[in-house]
């Protein structure tokens, strides 16, 4: 695909268009994007579905080794899409005001993933699989130490791709 180009001038590709074999890692971002769009999380928890292109391209991502990089609810995907995957969003106690999406744990481990309690500036990395993951804005907390973990998760991946 030849791509759009973007209102902020960068250039857009439809997730078919990704190869696995044209790049070193792929990032997945959070957000509503991830929990809607790519996912049914938002409506169905742990008995979620992922896009079919996503899923075909974390599967050629993660076939070749390469690493993947998932932030905010995006690790969901990956506890869906690669069995036994370790990742994290942050804690795994629910009723904090800190912590208002903990329950999120419950069904990354339901899915056959196994959820890693960090802190939000932190990053998990799965050494088995490839897979950095970090709470980001799972966790109420000041924006730099969002800012902390998804830097966190970015270096660790770069790092994974250069190995």
């Amino acid at each position: 695909s030849s791509g759009i180009n973007a209102e902020y001038g960068g250039k857009i590709s439809a997730l078919t268009a990704l190869n696995a074999e044209e790049f070193d890692a792929m990032i997945v971002p959070g957000g509503f994007g991830a929990a809607k769009n790519l996912s049914s999380f938002a409506t169905a928890g742990a008995d979620m579905t992922v896009d079919s292109d996503l899923t075909e391209k974390v599967k050629a991502f993660h076939a070749r080794g390469k690493p993947i990089g998932l932030c905010c609810i995006a690790p969901v995907i990956a506890a869906r899409v690669i069995p036994g995957v370790e990742v994290t969003v942050g804690s795994d106690v629910e009723g904090t005001e800190k912590w208002p999406y903990a329950g999120t744990a419950g069904a990354i481990n339901a899915m056959g993933g196994k959820h890693v309690v960090t802190d939000v500036s932190e990053a998990h990395i799965d050494t088995k699989n490839k897979v950095v993951t970090t709470a980001a804005f799972m966790c109420e907390t000041a924006l730099h130490e969002i800012h902390d973990g998804v830097g966190e998760m970015v270096k660790e991946v770069v790092a994974l791709a250069r190995q």
